[in-house]
């Protein structure tokens, strides 16, 4: 197979492996970078293209996930592919309604609100056949890629997903979640570990823990580190299992900054930050054995090409040359210029060079 360009297991061979290398904590020539939502209404051709069709339709076609996959890559020279996907079709696999909202978001109609509840959900063992199609989304993405950039999997983390579930939509509060775990602490572990069971057979790179932010550090330390910590070991202990080779795995905990060093402990190559976060002091606090992700805000890329570009430099003189890759602290917004993305992805390259050379 190695002869005709094909890897081990069929699929093209990696040409750009600068994302996996620096996951891994191996020095790179430049800081590879990548966006949150790359895959994103902020690019007229996903808007063309999704504009046919319902959300979760779009994410039951292979088809559609792989082209909207492919989007940003054709424009932009990032390091890593995401594949458009959506962290509540876990949900939805074990059996909960879920509708995509025009201008509110997601929304359950009928959400868990009795411990009783929990007898409705779908036995987590088949939750990976269900979501076949994101497989299926995966495997043709990974040979349209043709070896460009390595592709990263995504999904929710069990809290973040228990949130959607009971708050049956976004919330401020999230206040009925969290009643749950004041209230009903059995409960909640069952439900999470409902989660972290369908979760473990699916996942494959990125866990979204999208919510930490609403938990205090007594919460996050009993609600969802042991999940996060969970999901990790099992995921390696998985792929080791079926001979694969190892993959990095990246924690996103959006507002967790009060259990970075948890976070840092969990089991993930990658730790991800959002833009609340000191870059220099969250290397303190981590250590060197992990490597950090982020952290532009968002925001910054409304400011002219000139002024992301000093932005861009600054942040990437705070994190430091290598065991970093550069991303936003969150995802991009729909009202963004694509041009102003080409510019963040430009000096993040321009610039990592330049500070390697010094």
């Amino acid at each position: 197979m190695e002869a005709n360009g094909l890897g081990s297991q069929g699929f093209p061979e990696l040409k750009n492996d600068t994302f996996l290398r620096a996951a891994w904590g191996e020095d790179t020539d430049y800081t590879p970078v990548w966006c949150m939502r790359q895959a994103g209404r902020y690019l007229p051709e996903f808007r063309e293209t999704r504009a046919a069709q319902d959300f979760f339709s779009t994410c039951r076609s292979p088809e559609a996930c792989c082209e909207l996959t492919l989007q940003p890559l054709r424009r932009f020279p990032l390091d890593a592919a995401i594949i458009f996907s959506d962290i509540l079709v876990v949900p939805q696999a074990l059996g909960m309604e879920v509708t995509m909202v025009p201008g509110k978001g997601p929304s359950f109609p009928e959400p868990l609100r009795e411990e009783r509840d929990l007898e409705r959900l779908r036995d987590p063992a088949t939750v990976a056949s269900e979501l076949g199609y994101v497989f299926q989304a995966i495997t043709l993405t990974r040979q349209r890629l043709a070896g460009r950039v390595p592709l990263i999997g995504f999904a929710g983390a069990p809290w973040t997903l228990m949130t959607y579930m009971v708050e049956g939509g976004s919330s401020s509060t999230m206040a009925q979640a969290k009643r749950w775990l004041y209230q009903r602490p059995q409960a909640s572990h069952q439900l999470l570990r409902i989660l972290t069971d369908a979760l473990v057979p699916y996942l494959a790179l990125q866990l979204f823990e999208s919510h930490a932010g609403h938990l205090g550090p007594q919460l996050f330390n009993k609600f969802a580190l042991p999940y996060i910590r969970d999901v990790a070991k099992r995921v390696k202990a998985r792929l080791q299992e079926s001979g694969l080779a190892p993959v990095p795995m990246i924690i996103f905990a959006k507002d967790g900054h009060f259990a970075l060093e948890e976070l840092a402990q969990a089991g993930y190559e990658v730790v991800g930050l959002d833009w609340t976060v000191a870059p220099e002091k969250a290397r303190e606090r981590v250590g060197k054995t992990v490597t950090l992700q982020g952290n532009l805000d968002p925001c910054a890329l409304y400011a002219s090409e000139e002024e992301i570009g000093r932005l861009v430099q600054q942040m990437l003189n705070d994190f430091g040359p290598q065991r970093y890759i550069a991303n936003l602290g969150h995802g991009l917004y729909p009202d963004m210029d694509p041009e102003h993305v080409g510019a963040f992805v430009d000096a993040v390259h321009r610039y990592s060079r330049l500070l390697r050379q010094n």
